[in-house]
């Protein structure tokens, strides 16, 4: 075996071991057209949301002619926007509302042991994150390509609690969650 075959294994190798590392998750396919000359045209749209559960989440979007190459594509750009979650124990540190488009998501920190209480595109997207511990609405738009995109919007703007406090000017217990305040704060 050569040097270069060597390195190709290797290479391959790697390339799997990283794509074992995330989690994918197909949340939406949709069938787009485009109207030409002699008629339709159609495509697919495909919605996959990446994450390792470990607090690391990206989403992304890909179309094309064939529904495998518009995944490949939104999962390879997934990898790509991928961000780090704060999160405090299995739940978020603090609440948090964020719009995209038209749609609304709202998350709130809950109690260890409550659960994910989401829909379909929130869901999917807190449970990469390895959010376990969760509540949520979705207010405005039900356009699922939306409610991704603000819930992930919503995570990036998580920061840890004190910072926040420091921020919006109130003491830190303030803003803990409560069963967190017992723990810490007496």
């Amino acid at each position: 075996m050569s040097k270069k075959e060597r390195k190709s294994k290797e290479r391959e190798k790697e390339r799997e071991e990283r794509r074992d590392e995330f989690e994918e998750r197909v949340v939406h396919l949709a069938r787009t057209a485009k109207v030409v000359k002699g008629g339709r045209r159609f495509a697919f749209r495909a919605v996959v949301v990446v994450g390792d559960k470990q607090g690391r989440v990206g989403i992304g979007i890909g179309k094309a002619r064939e529904v495998p190459d518009a995944i490949r594509k939104a999962s390879d750009r997934a990898k790509k926007t991928l961000v780090v979650v704060p999160r405090l124990g299995n739940t978020i540190p603090h609440e948090v509302t964020a719009k995209f488009g038209s749609g609304k998501v709202m998350l709130k920190p809950a109690s260890p042991g409550t659960g994910v209480i989401a829909g379909g595109g929130v869901r999917a997207v807190v449970e990469a994150a390895g959010v376990s511990d969760i509540l949520s609405k979705s207010l405005g738009s039900d356009n699922i390509l939306n409610v991704v995109q603000a819930t992930f919007a919503a995570l990036k703007e998580l920061q840890d609690f004190r910072v926040e406090a420091g921020h919006r000017g109130v003491e830190p217990r303030q803003l803990a969650p409560y069963w967190y305040k017992e723990e810490t704060y007496g």
